[in-house]
């Protein structure tokens, strides 16, 4: 047991170092962002010294309203990535478009990236893509939490398509383990990466239709999921008298980014299928454990790192399918024609 617990320190190490590696030099890596596609975490400053404060002041003040919009934020911009790669896809509004998907019903904060987006066109127009506002928000509504902050890698541009199928794939709390590994896998993410970014989770909430499967009838047994813990179930069953109230992610400390998440795996207290399933499965159980029994620290470095690696997950597109947003909503309007009056001899 002591070698397998040295070996995954030594595993995410060894993680960590390779990322400071990457962020000493812009990011490029092949199956991540083409080469065309170089980020920098200077890449606003000469064309929009400010940008990052004002998202950072933005971020704040919405906080201060409704510090709720922070967790919202942070899997708003989850579900911009695991779609399309972190192209702003997720924001356009229009039928049949990501926004618009039934996976998308309970997705909130697009408020406050137009907002942001509002102030920085004001201050540098045609400058500041909607991805880049979405990625820098993330990190900074979970610096407001009291998590982590990172340097984050700017320089993407938006897309122009959004597909309501496609961000029905995102993983919905029902999944097993086997699902949500080749979900990440095909977006270049690891089985550390999904632990880790499952950790967000120790803030924000779910609608009690996300696991209402576990508290009844559970796989045709007539009782609840026994992977729940007995007193938790109660209080679930009491809170989740409609399928469509909210309860927290985290039944410890809902309002703090820290590593209780991963606490409360060990006492049944996963609120989702895909959650508790983290600790059962023995491929991300030792995970799991990790950052259980370690110093948060630990956490907050490695959840830093696979936020990166999130942000920079990207499906190549043609140079034509990407802009600057003007409005986060929609995509620019077509320049318009210049046409030669007729000549009258």
């Amino acid at each position: 047991m002591k070698r397998c617990y040295f070996t995954l320190l030594l595993l995410v190490q060894f993680e960590l170092y390779m990322m400071s590696a990457i962020l000493a030099k812009p990011l490029g890596a092949p199956g991540i962002l083409s080469r065309r596609d170089l980020l920098s975490g200077s890449y606003y400053f000469k064309t929009c010294p400010a940008a990052e404060e004002i998202i950072f002041r933005k971020m704040k003040a919405w906080f201060r309203k409704d510090y709720t919009l922070a967790a919202s934020i942070i899997r708003l911009h989850f579900h911009d990535c695991a779609v399309r790669g972190c192209d702003a896809s997720i924001l356009l509004n229009y039928q049949n478009s990501e926004r618009r998907a039934y996976a998308s019903r309970t997705l909130r904060g697009f408020q406050v990236i137009d907002d942001i987006k509002a102030k920085l066109e004001r201050y540098c127009p045609k400058t500041v893509s909607c991805a880049d506002i979405l990625t820098a928000a993330a990190r900074d509504a979970t610096s407001l939490l009291g998590g982590p902050f990172w340097e984050a890698p700017l320089g993407r541009r938006d897309g122009k398509t959004s597909v309501a199928k496609e961000a029905d794939l995102v993983p919905q709390g029902r999944e097993n383990a086997t699902s949500l590994i080749k979900f990440f896998q095909e977006r270049g993410l690891n089985v550390l990466d999904l632990v880790a970014l499952s950790g967000a989770h120790t803030i924000g909430r779910s609608s009690c239709h996300s696991f209402q499967h576990r508290l009844a009838n559970y796989k045709g047994s007539g009782g609840p999921d026994p992977s729940l813990d007995r007193l938790y179930w109660r209080n679930l069953t009491q809170s989740c008298k409609k399928s469509s109230n909210f309860v927290n992610l985290d039944a410890t400390t809902p309002k703090t980014f820290d590593a209780e998440y991963y606490k409360n795996l060990g006492k049944k207290k996963g609120l989702l299928s895909t959650d508790q399933e983290l600790y059962s499965d023995p491929r991300t159980a030792p995970f799991v454990s990790t950052f259980s029994d370690q110093p948060p620290d630990l956490f907050y470095r490695q959840f830093a790192v696979s936020m990166v690696k999130l942000a920079n997950v990207k499906v190549p597109t043609p140079p034509n399918e990407s802009e600057i947003r003007l409005n986060c909503n929609y995509v620019n309007p077509a320049p318009r024609k210049n046409v030669n009056p007729p000549r009258h001899g």
